[in-house]
């Protein structure tokens, strides 16, 4: 995949130049006490100069038509190179530490370490906090990885008192750059 890093990028972030952009696609969620359902997601990366990546996440539950029902949820959230990699991270050739900080419309905020390399990002909770009202969230563990110019992600959570285990994944195109 050919990408442009933006002239006016930070040079702090050039690790996660490809995912700069809007995707969109199918996925689903598998998860016990959840009913099983397809997703169609829409995620956009965009930067405005500074030393991170803004992000935005909205689920959609697939509409009986195909066409997005049902808004599942709604993330948004920092992404950034970390100047060193955090204490647990291990880093292989080409890896990059991460940093990123999520918030959950939802009422839960998530902080992610892990590594950024060869189209590929692997992380982990540092820490997961709710509201008051809501969801109990334990950990997770993400990954998202560039595979003939789509956006493959997988998420495993421990959440609702059940270990940490496959909760949703998708597959996503790029529609704007």
């Amino acid at each position: 995949m050919t990408f442009t890093i933006p002239d006016d990028m930070a040079p702090e972030v050039y690790p996660l130049a490809w995912l700069v952009g809007r995707w969109q696609g199918h996925g689903e969620i598998d998860y016990p006490g959840i009913p099983k359902a397809e997703t169609l997601q829409a995620i956009a990366f965009d930067h405005d100069g500074g030393p991170y990546l803004t992000y935005t996440c909205t689920t959609y539950l697939r509409g009986d038509d195909g066409e997005p029902g049902q808004v599942w949820s709604v993330e948004s959230g920092f992404w950034r190179v970390a100047p060193q990699a955090p204490e647990g991270v291990e880093l292989k050739e080409g890896q990059h530490p991460l940093e990123i900080v999520l918030t959950e419309a939802s009422g839960v905020l998530t902080c992610y370490m892990g590594a950024v390399g060869n189209g590929r990002i692997d992380m982990a909770t540092r820490f997961a906090a709710s509201t008051e009202s809501g969801p109990e969230v334990r950990g997770g563990t993400r990954m998202y990885g560039l595979v003939e110019g789509e956006l493959m992600w997988a998420w495993d959570l421990a959440a609702f008192g059940n270990d940490l285990q496959s909760y949703m994944s998708a597959r996503l195109k790029r529609i704007e750059s």
